[in-house]
């Protein structure tokens, strides 16, 4: 039936004298990320993947390892090229790790986009077609000049997940504006909440001159919020974190939380679909990377974000 209707409405087309647009081909993407099954703040670029594959009417998977662990990353990037999919979408946790799978995808003549972690020469190094993402030592460096610039001289790093390197980055870029060599001014807190409030609680009662703290992202800020709690160091510490979530969200009205840093993760998921499917069917694709971020979210302009934390934003 729908072989018929093409037909049909190439045509309409011909007779009308109109090129007749390509046809929707049941296009079949994956989307693959480095994100462990723990880490919530991917449910923002799952429901950006659910929408686009509905209003484009084509198929997404996503997939990811349920660890965190990149050879087994590397592994599921090597069995969406078996699998011969249309398209591939993933993000660059480390170069070294997924250089040759991510190339063999792209040698193998599958349309490949990166997203999220990474940089735009590794994307381009890669084959890639193009990067939608936030360059995360400039969004780190941008986040310590606002430090710097509050007096902040000696500062935590608290790394949830430090065996990706674009969260050292994040942590390098914050120390340079600053002018601090980062050092032992960043922690590897792991993810589990009740490990990251003991480190970062242990750590300043340790370090007592500590007047900043960068968390990257809710697994990571969410207890450090608790642990200042803990401390009667809410609002007084110069406190900035990447992402949103409803906690940060309460935390930025409440004067715990100075800024959230918002990489748009929405588009990471939403646009590389659409660009994909429009290739497919219409040999078109933008010619540049789209940088997602960094945004800065703090009390002035909470109120237009905070109701869509966690889905769309």
């Amino acid at each position: 039936m729908k072989k018929t209707l093409t037909a049909i409405a190439a045509a309409a087309f011909a007779v009308s004298g109109l090129v007749a647009p390509a046809m929707a081909q049941d296009e079949h993407y994956v989307f693959i990320s480095h994100a462990p099954d723990s880490d919530s703040w991917w449910n923002t670029i799952k429901n950006a993947l659910a929408i686009a594959a509905d209003q484009m009417q084509v198929t997404v998977d996503y997939r990811n390892p349920p660890t965190g662990d990149l050879a087994d990353m590397a592994r599921i990037v090597e069995q969406a090229t078996a699998s011969n999919a249309d398209g591939i979408i993933v993000t660059i946790a480390d170069y070294n790790v997924l250089e040759g799978p991510i190339r063999s995808a792209v040698d193998q003549g599958i349309p490949v986009i990166t997203v999220n972690s990474g940089t735009i020469e590794q994307s381009k190094a890669l084959g890639a077609l193009l990067h939608v993402g936030q360059p995360e030592y400039d969004a780190g460096f941008g986040a310590g000049e606002k430090a710097k610039a509050a007096g902040v001289s000696d500062f935590l790093c608290v790394n949830h997940y430090i065996t990706n390197p674009a969260s050292v980055e994040r942590c390098q870029g914050f120390a340079d504006a600053i002018g601090v060599e980062l050092g032992n001014h960043m922690i590897d807190s792991g993810m589990d909440p009740t490990e990251v409030l003991n480190k970062v609680k242990a750590y300043l009662t340790a370090n007592p001159d500590t007047d900043g703290i960068l968390t990257l992202g809710p697994n990571s800020a969410e207890p450090t919020i608790m642990a200042l709690d803990d401390l009667g160091l809410s609002g007084e510490v110069f406190f900035g974190t990447f992402d949103l979530s409803s906690a940060i969200s309460e935390a930025i009205k409440a004067g715990t939380i100075n800024f959230a840093i918002d990489q748009q993760p929405f588009l990471q998921g939403y646009l590389p679909v659409v660009f994909l499917t429009n290739l497919s069917r219409y040999g078109v694709i933008p010619s540049n990377s789209v940088n997602s971020g960094p945004g800065f979210i703090t009390k002035d302009n909470i109120a237009m974000v905070e109701e869509m934390a966690g889905t769309y934003r």
